[in-house]
């Protein structure tokens, strides 16, 4: 029955990923990468949550709690809660300087800001840096729960099908079939989680049974050093302020059909974590049924399978996979554009989507590769990722506000900042307990403003989008 309600679900998925394309002339690269700036908000607001719940949902917050403790809850909730407002500010200058340039990707923005050829490589090839690994840690959490649940797949059969799945959901329709499949993916993955923490609120007779019997097995509930209080602080604020940057985030949001349909999106993503308490007393349930797991990830599925009936465990399953499937589909989408728009010069649009396609055949054959042959080769860009990606914040500032920061300047503060935090981060420098990508954030935003100070008489730089009023008025 498990492998029944999966299949239906995956089948189901496959089906609105290509009613997607209905109507719409995905042959455009502007409606295949970004939709044609037509979503709604409720679109905006699925494809987004799509992205930020992802399979790190199911696998990577309960098994980080499971094994390093509440900071980590406290981290992971933190950080999110705080770039909702964050997200609330920029998010429409992300949309109205994605208007003003044409921009489908993020180098697109420095590229129509600052018309500066070096910029714009270096930006995308930080951004394909960091953004790389991320599709072998999908296909890594995805082998991690379908195992735990029982599907006994060979890695080879697993990575493979998960591949062939996120290149058909792009290759119908661009970014609308991860829109579309998020509705169905977010369902199922709520569902799951909440009758997954109902089930055991009813198994131990009350929530403060579960965590006053988890303190009993000598779980910690609280932070008590304070330098883990100190990092945990400083990790949220430093994560926050990277949220909305990402190479793969700030596409999202060109997508909208207004700055209003961002704004609005923003007030009611914070719903969205209603959920959470729920996955957090699975997750310490899982300390109570096993002690001893010798995979942390599991911890969540671990709770499901002992509580859950084998059709529900298709729904957490279909949830899993589909978490996993569509981040793994975006971040193809978002390194294909980039490198049929940025890195490879003078492509006609005509052609964009082509090569698009090509690149992202490419990406997923060699993550697959990666994940099969090496599992560990890429964990420290992994574990980098955000340090890598939050360094573009300054340059996103400097684009909405500043008129005296040069592109020279922009670039110089991007590699100071990038070199500084992967050299922090190897070195395992501690600075009282900071988030070292805070301390590089610093220096990026230093060097920044020194090098424009120095080249700002030579070149003519444009208005910071901010400065330029909307006269966006469509609906909603």
């Amino acid at each position: 029955m498990t492998a029944f309600v999966f299949a239906v679900i995956i089948l189901l998925s496959l089906y609105f990923a290509f009613r997607s394309r209905h109507g719409h002339d995905v042959s455009n690269i502007e409606e295949y990468l970004v939709a044609g700036r037509s979503f709604s908000g409720l679109l905006l607001f699925f494809l987004a949550v799509g992205e930020i719940y992802s399979i790190g949902t199911l696998i990577g917050l309960p098994g980080g709690i499971y094994a390093k403790g509440v900071s980590y809850g406290y981290w992971f909730l933190g950080y999110i809660l705080l770039a909702y407002p964050v997200g609330y500010f920029i998010g429409p200058l992300i949309w109205r300087a994605g208007k003003r340039y044409a921009a489908m990707t993020v180098p697109d923005i420095f590229k129509g800001h600052y018309s500066h050829r070096a910029l714009e490589l270096i930006v995308t090839i930080s951004a394909l840096i960091f953004l790389i690994p991320w599709g072998q840690l999908q296909f890594a959490g995805l082998e991690v729960a379908l195992s735990a649940l029982g599907f006994h797949l060979s890695p080879t059969v697993a990575v493979f099908l998960a591949g062939c799945i996120a290149f058909l959901y792009i290759a119908v329709s661009g970014v609308r079939a991860p829109a579309i499949v998020s509705i169905l993916k977010d369902t199922f993955m709520v569902l799951a989680i909440v009758i997954a923490g109902v089930a055991v609120m009813l198994a131990v007779h009350g929530v403060p049974k579960v965590f006053s019997q988890a303190a009993a097995h000598g779980v910690s509930t609280t932070i008590a050093k304070p330098q883990d209080i100190v990092f945990t602080l400083t990790t949220i604020l430093f994560q926050a302020l990277g949220f909305y940057v990402t190479p793969l985030t700030a596409p999202f949001l060109f997508t909208a059909r207004s700055e209003r349909t961002v704004k609005r999106t923003q007030r009611i993503m914070p719903l969205y974590m209603l959920m959470y308490p729920f996955l957090i007393i699975a997750s310490y349930y899982a300390f109570l049924i096993a002690p001893h797991l010798e995979q942390a990830n599991t911890a969540f599925i671990v709770t499901s399978v002992s509580l859950l009936p084998p059709w529900l465990l298709g729904v957490v399953a279909a949830g899993a996979a589909l978490s996993g499937i569509l981040v793994l589909a975006t971040i193809s989408l978002a390194i294909g554009g980039m490198v049929s728009r940025n890195l490879v010069r003078n492509i006609p649009q005509t052609s964009q989507r082509k090569w698009t396609q090509i690149a992202i055949v490419v990406y997923l054959i060699v993550s697959m590769a990666l994940t099969l042959g090496a599992p560990t080769l890429m964990l420290t860009l992994i574990n980098t990722a955000y340090y890598g990606f939050t360094q573009l914040f300054p340059g996103f500032i400097a684009v909405f506000f500043s008129r005296k920061v040069t592109p020279t300047g922009v670039a110089a503060g991007l590699l100071t900042g990038e070199v500084a935090v992967l050299v922090l981060y190897l070195s395992q420098a501690n600075f009282y307990g900071v988030n070292s990508g805070l301390i590089a954030l610093v220096l990026n935003f230093i060097v920044m403003y020194a090098v424009s100070a120095i080249f700002a008489s030579k070149v003519s730089l444009r208005a910071p989008v901010a400065h330029a009023a909307s006269v966006d008025r469509s609906a909603l």
